[in-house]
């Protein structure tokens, strides 16, 4: 029994999508930047989208926002490394796209701040 529970934890691990490396509560210190702008709650657009299940998703995708022209045409799935790269610069990700923001600039924040994203996700 315990090595067939094994067995399948490990195929899951396989499976399932990449896991940020960094510090959930640290990157929950980092959303504060963000939060601003983006809640996590599903349908709660503010001046930018819900960034609710955002891993995974598609650039330009959430219902009721209207997005620039850049980013509704990005044609992105924001996986870890692309998100990771527009947090850090995300005029050079999106040229053209009218978030304000000018990027972390600590790889630590970007990666802490990826995993409380994922770690929200899973915790719904």
């Amino acid at each position: 029994m315990i090595k067939s529970a094994w067995m399948i934890l490990a195929c899951a691990m396989l499976t399932s999508p990449a896991w940020a490396e960094g510090d959930i509560k640290s990157g929950k210190k980092v959303f504060k930047k963000c939060k601003a702008c983006h809640s996590l709650k599903p349908e709660d657009n503010k001046v930018g989208p819900t960034l609710y299940n955002i891993i995974g998703g598609n650039s330009g995708s959430v219902e009721g926002f209207r997005y620039s022209k850049a980013m509704a045409d990005a044609g992105l799935i924001w996986d870890l490394e692309t998100l990771g790269d527009f947090v850090t610069k995300p005029k050079d990700v999106v040229p053209g796209t009218s978030m304000a923001f000018g990027g972390l600039k600590k790889p630590q924040q970007v990666d802490d701040l990826l995993a409380y994203l994922q770690s929200e996700m899973v915790s719904e």
